[in-house]
């Protein structure tokens, strides 16, 4: 299996601007990167520690949700995003959407549900 570690937690969010003055401010993370996303629908900011990536901000996507909807999917490290998609279709996993997406930094992402529904996503970082 390619899991390497748990890459971040998704958190929706309603001002990514004011989220990242809390996470920075409040909690002590720093930013790590941001950008547009490529559908231009929606903000992201990735906070962290000493370079590592801990906390994906995503403004734009269902900022309505109640406070204990507000987790949007638990990503893992990969290394061969592609051998991985392959592997979770042979296995009959459900995918939330089976493209392989690549952000503007390069890294790519996959989202497949697990066994209750719960969105669960392999990222394969731009700086292997």
């Amino acid at each position: 299996m390619g899991i390497q570690k748990l890459e971040h937690v998704g958190v929706q969010v309603r001002n990514i601007e004011a989220s990242k003055g809390f996470y920075q401010g409040i909690i002590g993370l720093e930013l790590l990167d941001e950008f547009d996303h490529p559908d231009g629908d929606k903000k992201l900011a990735f906070l962290g520690l000493n370079g590592q990536i801990l906390v994906e901000l995503i403004e734009g996507y269902h900022p309505d949700l109640p406070a204990e909807g507000k987790v949007h999917h638990i990503a893992f490290t990969v290394e061969n995003i592609e051998q991985e998609r392959t592997r979770l279709h042979d296995l009959g996993v459900t995918f939330i959407d089976e493209e392989i997406n690549t952000l503007p930094n390069g890294a790519k992402y996959l989202f497949f549900a697990g066994p209750d529904g719960e969105w669960l996503e392999f990222f394969e970082s731009a700086t292997y």
